[in-house]
């Protein structure tokens, strides 16, 4: 039901790291083209949507894998183990709702209706969960356990930039 994150792993042929991280999410949304279509793409993004996101943008790693870490707090060395393996990043918000609609969005005459049930049920709250750190902005990641504490850096260009973009192409109105 999801793409492998990485194959070859440590160059070895045919090893591959089957976690389900938010990378994959890239195939079917969040690029220019869909590289990912059909019954294909939308188990990725109903996956995604079940195990990684969150109000607060998606987790970098299933809470239901071993290696899962569930708060960015500690010393530099915990930390760094929980930046790619449960933090949540809201610039993934971007390519996860841009996946969402695509796969939702077949059926003529329902884009519109779509656009607004998406930013009601993702954009919307992830722009409240983020309202309590850095005035106006969106913080860089946030805890992947609830209630998805604001981490990193309080202003992150890349967190802010991709809401803008979802806020205004990827969920704008249409012409």
């Amino acid at each position: 039901s999801c793409l492998y994150d990485v194959v070859d792993v440590d160059h070895f042929a045919g090893q591959v790291d089957a976690r389900l991280r938010p990378n994959q999410l890239l195939a079917v949304g969040g690029l220019t083209h869909q590289l990912m279509t059909g019954s294909h793409a939308h188990k990725i993004v109903d996956l995604c949507e079940q195990k990684l996101y969150t109000p607060a943008g998606l987790r970098t790693l299933s809470p239901d894998d071993p290696d899962y870490v569930g708060s960015y707090i500690g010393d530099a060395a915990h930390r760094d183990g929980a930046y790619h393996n449960g933090t949540v990043w809201p610039w993934l918000l971007g390519p996860f709702v841009e996946a969402w609609m695509r796969v939702h969005g077949n059926k003529p005459g329902a884009h519109r209706m779509l656009k607004s049930k998406a930013r009601k049920r993702f954009l919307v709250p992830m722009l409240e969960a983020c309202s309590s750190h850095g005035l106006g902005h969106i913080a860089e990641i946030a805890d992947g356990d609830m209630p998805h504490t604001p981490r990193g850096c309080p202003f992150q260009a890349w967190s802010v930039g991709e809401a803008i973009r979802l806020d205004r192409v990827v969920l704008g109105k249409e012409k």
